[in-house]
């Protein structure tokens, strides 16, 4: 007969204790995906990977776009992006972006409750406390500056919520739309969990640009 004692020692320790980052909101299938969509065309998409490493998250980002008019391409751009979560903080992020031609690198790495952020676009320096890079997926980054994770720069927009509504673009869907304005103009929608489900910002030609989630 196994003792009572020696049968809450084993279920004790075969309890499994989530990591810190299964609190922020990572997909169900630890993918998310948009289509890129310009004045009603798709043109790219957007991804992000949630990846577990033990206790750490790592999230790829993996952006493609191509603009063209027959078989002429236009405006053509890449972005590819890793962050590093320890617990609920990240504790490193690097970035490779070709803008039409135009490259730039971004690296951030913890230093105590800051990020140290060099750049090729904005130089180096030591981000606030709270500041994160600006992924979009995790709502936090509205909360306090962030980075822009193409160009290095720290950014102070106004942030604002709209309330609750349904995309424009998938009236079956709703979420909680994030209006930012200022040093960065653009809208972005979250639903409960809060997940990110959408984005819409007007391009330097002034088309609109708008993810739609696949």
């Amino acid at each position: 007969m196994i003792a009572r004692r020696g049968l809450l020692g084993a279920a004790i320790g075969a309890a499994v204790v989530a990591p810190a980052w299964a609190q922020m909101p990572v997909p169900a299938g630890r993918k998310l995906g948009f289509a890129v969509v310009r004045n009603g065309s798709r043109i790219g998409q957007h991804l992000l990977f949630f990846e577990p490493e033990g206790a750490r998250l790592v999230v790829r980002v993996e952006v493609d776009i191509t603009v063209t008019f027959g078989p002429i391409t236009l405006y053509r751009y890449r972005h590819r992006a890793r962050e590093t979560w320890d617990g609920a903080e990240v504790a490193a992020f690097e970035a490779e972006t070709n803008d039409d031609g135009t490259r730039s690198t971004v690296a951030m790495k913890r230093e105590g409750a800051r990020l140290a952020v060099q750049s090729s676009g904005s130089g180096n320096y030591l981000a606030p406390e709270g500041a994160l890079p600006a992924t979009h997926w995790n709502r936090r980054m509205l909360q306090a500056p962030f980075v822009n994770t193409q160009t290095g720069e720290l950014m102070r927009p106004a942030v604002r919520s709209a309330g609750a509504e349904a995309l424009p673009w998938a009236p079956q869907r709703r979420g909680e739309r994030m209006v930012m304005s200022g040093a960065v103009d653009m809208e972005t929608w979250y639903d409960a969990t809060p997940g990110w489900i959408g984005l819409r910002f007007a391009g330097r030609d002034g088309s609109i640009i708008q993810y739609e989630i696949l």
